[in-house]
């Protein structure tokens, strides 16, 4: 499943430095504006503490993780919707990832430029907002223009249509975005298909310095004031701090310096997780002794979706999933005893797959 989380901001506020330190990429990096200019892709692993169990109980010959994209795009501007600083470049790049992660500088340092020449995260997000809600606003009035014939003719889908089209241009002319819109079922099938920038789930991610890391500052108090009608995320990490951590060769290094500054994990393993489950995305497992390798689904697949995943000949055959739920897994330390438990689940075509099942399935083609 190739979905894609996109790092958006403004100019200069740590995205690619970021970026380097989930990918382990070598994205450019300088401290002027629009350093990046074509979006850079890079294919993470996810950190779970889970299949480090599986592996240490099976003892497999090879482990493979889940992964997720996340892609560095460049910085955004005033005026980005018309096509300023690239704008139109930078705004398709958004409208092809899944979910934002919105980086904010949170952090003064008179040696890093900021392009409004001060550090004001709250007026830098509605810089973004603002953006993002205008080329939306576009998109929707071009919708509205387009259907004003087949309303005449008495369309009663385009009438639908043209009520959420209104309702979704009132609410951006308020200088709301899209994802704050609590629609039904069908109307909520008519935005996904307008593929609106705004409508997508985003998490906001506060850059700031190292005293800041663990307890952040009073820039990420107002940030978070700011979103807290949102239902947003909101982390906080020290880009700089984690490009440090990444140069560091063995983890016993790395857990010393965490150790220094108070932190229990990397700032990026945190916000990979997150990205995940902003992503709506569940891992199951397969585990067996040639391999355990976990599997990306969306939340809510059923079994045979599932199994889908690892080949569409496992859907279009699917006859039963043999389920064992993880910590029944850990507990009995194996599938033998997990039978003998009796704690090995048979199901059929309408189970509901839950984060962190290991499945075995049954298929016929």
């Amino acid at each position: 499943m190739a979905l894609k989380c996109g790092i958006v901001g403004l100019p200069n506020v740590g995205k690619s430095t970021l970026f380097n330190c989930l990918s382990n990429a070598v994205a450019q990096s300088a401290n002027f504006p629009f350093c990046t200019i074509e979006p850079n892709v890079g294919t993470i692993t996810v950190p779970d503490e889970r299949i480090n169990k599986l592996e240490s109980l099976v003892s497999p010959e090879k482990v493979i993780p889940t992964t997720i994209e996340i892609v560095d795009i460049a910085g955004l501007v005033k005026g980005a919707h018309k096509g300023e600083g690239l704008g139109n470049q930078f705004l398709a790049n958004i409208r092809e990832v899944d979910a934002i992660i919105h980086v904010v500088r949170c952090f003064d340092d008179g040696n890093v430029i900021h392009v409004d020449g001060s550090v004001d995260p709250v007026r830098d997000k509605e810089v973004i907002d603002i953006e993002l809600q205008l080329k939306d606003l576009e998109t929707v009035e071009k919708r509205i223009s387009g259907l004003a014939r087949k309303i005449k003719t008495g369309d009663k889908e385009a009438v639908k249509q043209n009520e959420l089209y209104n309702l979704l241009k009132n609410t951006l002319e308020e200088g709301k975005s899209a994802r704050s819109l609590d629609l039904d079922e069908d109307k909520q099938v008519i935005l996904d298909e307008l593929q609106l920038i705004t409508a997508k789930p985003v998490l906001y991610l506060c850059n700031v310095d190292e005293n800041s890391v663990k307890e952040g500052n009073a820039h990420v108090d107002a940030l978070k004031n700011a979103v807290k009608d949102e239902g947003a995320e909101v982390l906080v990490l020290g880009a700089a701090i984690e490009a440090d951590i990444n140069e560091l060769e063995t983890y016993e290094e790395r857990q010393l310096f965490l150790d220094d500054l108070g932190l229990d994990e990397p700032g990026v393993s945190k916000l990979i997780k997150s990205a995940y489950k902003l992503l709506n995305l569940y891992t199951y497992f397969t585990v067996g002794v040639k391999e355990v390798r976990a599997w990306t689904i969306t939340k809510g697949m059923t079994a045979p979706q599932a199994a889908g995943v690892i080949h569409t000949d496992f859907e279009k055959g699917f006859i039963r999933a043999e389920v064992i739920k993880y910590n029944d897994f850990i507990e009995h330390e194996s599938e033998a005893k997990i039978k003998e438990a009796g704690k090995l689940q048979v199901n059929g075509k309408e189970y509901v797959v839950e984060d962190g099942d290991i499945m075995h399935f049954r298929f016929n083609v």
